[in-house]
């Protein structure tokens, strides 16, 4: 009842922005908060208090994360929003710089303390003059941490470490989120169980690298059993999971034993979402990447030879510091070699604190952009010809709900597509309800969406 009493009226609303690891934290801040006597709204206009949890990763992420601050800290001349906390990446990373920066927010909450959101909400309302909450290791979720989930009922993000033990030279996620940290196989299963128990069919694994699951754990202790391949075999034991889906799966870690498990596996989704960033042995090495092209290329062969029909993702990057014409050339090559099914691309942006952001050549905006448009091209026109071949195939859809454009339509995806980051399967003809999954004849493509028809099974 006291907790009930002292946030009486108290409504909060979250903007959680970057990766889904982010909106995790953000999750188990709403329940941190809801746990205690809070309101989380959808609308931020009746809010009292708005939580803004940032992504610091590359230049426009940072620049989206300060707009969408100031955007909110609009609403404080209203009267309405009393309170303005900035929470997540870009704060850990840039702490003081921020808070001297951003004096339109009231709150700094570093993401190892972001799991203390009620406390620090409730001595800031008491009158605590503190502005700014930092600590250095990043917090670790464990099992009994409340979390609501902010997705729809039949699927959940699951993330089962924090930090990362790899050192890119472009990439800043060791500075702010610290070095890896897993969590237990049998806390990650026990929530996996809660989140079935609560309707939960679709499981997406997320961390910054998964192949590197455990490997701290077993570091300390030989005898620890956390380990990628057996994190999955637990998981794909818990009732009420019907899909399993990894993301971040780096191509050095993926082993022939974990092909063969997806490809005997039925609950692991086909799915092998595997960030490149690069093919030729050159620029690898000074991305301190640990693959060579061949040996990538020995990875995807396994792939499709054991999973012929396995959907790939993966990612470059194009203008990294000294990348010649030629070897971004290889990018193209490799891409058309090997047809992925999705690719992202990022325009190389340097980072301070990071290798990559001290070397010499540097590239220039206008051949980051020229480059980054090939890669696009190439990857449209290859995602409009497998899709083409898709016309005419069953494919097993998880039900989404209507359709975002027109609710004249269903919307879903196949066991190939992600949320959020692939396209979707427009379903225009019969009835089901969201979460279901069905069967749909694929009867027309485009370059990232499928439509489709929902038909009996035989």
């Amino acid at each position: 009842m006291k907790n009930q009493e002292h946030a009486q009226n108290r409504k909060v609303h979250f903007i959680s922005l970057g990766c889904p690891k982010n909106l995790v934290d953000s999750e188990i801040m709403a329940g941190t908060l809801m746990k205690e006597g809070y309101e989380v709204v959808g609308d931020e206009s009746e809010a009292e208090t708005v939580i803004v949890n940032t992504c610091g990763f590359i230049e426009d992420s940072k620049r989206e994360s300060i707009q969408r601050v100031l955007d909110m800290a609009e609403l404080k001349k209203n009267g309405r929003l009393k309170k303005l906390v900035v929470a997540g990446c870009l704060t850990q990373r840039y702490k003081d710089d921020l808070v001297e920066g951003l004096p339109e927010a009231d709150l700094f909450v570093g993401s190892g303390e972001f799991q203390n959101i009620a406390s620090i909400l409730k001595k800031s309302d008491a009158g605590d003059p503190t502005k700014k909450f930092f600590n250095l290791p990043t917090y670790l979720q464990q099992q009994e941490t409340p979390r609501v989930n902010s997705q729809p009922g039949h699927r959940a993000y699951l993330k089962i470490s924090e930090g990362c033990m790899k050192r890119c030279a472009f990439c800043a996620i060791p500075v702010i989120r610290g070095n890896l940290q897993s969590r237990t196989i049998d806390s990650v299963v026990n929530e996996a169980k809660l989140l079935a128990a609560g309707g939960v069919k679709e499981l997406i694994i997320i961390s910054h690298d998964f192949t590197d699951y455990g490997w701290d754990l077993r570091r300390k202790n030989p005898q620890a059993t956390e380990a990628p391949v057996e994190l999955l075999r637990a998981l794909c034991r818990v009732e009420g999971i019907e899909w399993i889906r990894l993301l971040y799966l780096y191509p050095d870690g993926i082993t022939p034993e974990m092909v063969e498990l997806f490809a005997t596996e039925p609950k692991l989704v086909k799915y092998f979402d595997m960030p490149l960033q690069h093919v030729n042995d050159d620029v690898l090495k000074r991305m301190n990447r640990k693959m060579t092209r061949g040996e990538i290329e020995t990875v995807l062969q396994n792939i499709r030879e054991k999973i012929p029909n396995a959907i790939i993702r993966t990612q470059f990057i194009v203008g990294f510091p000294g990348e010649t014409e030629e070897q971004f050339e290889e990018i193209l090559d490799f891409m058309t070699r090997h047809e992925f099914d999705r690719v992202g691309c990022f325009k190389y942006s340097p980072e301070e604190s990071t290798p990559g952001g001290k070397m010499a050549d540097q590239i220039d905006d206008e051949t980051k952009e020229r480059r980054w448009d090939a890669v696009m091209s190439v990857a449209q026109r290859i995602s409009l010809d497998k899709h083409r071949q898709m016309v005419g195939q069953t494919l097993d859809v998880l039900v989404e709900g209507l359709s975002e454009e027109t609710d004249l339509l269903l919307q879903g995806r196949f066991w190939g597509q992600a949320p959020e980051i692939d396209g979707v399967v427009l379903i225009n003809d019969g009835q089901a309800r969201s979460g279901e999954i069905v069967k749909v004849l694929i009867t027309e493509s485009m370059e990232y969406d499928l439509i489709g028809e929902i038909v009996a099974e035989a």
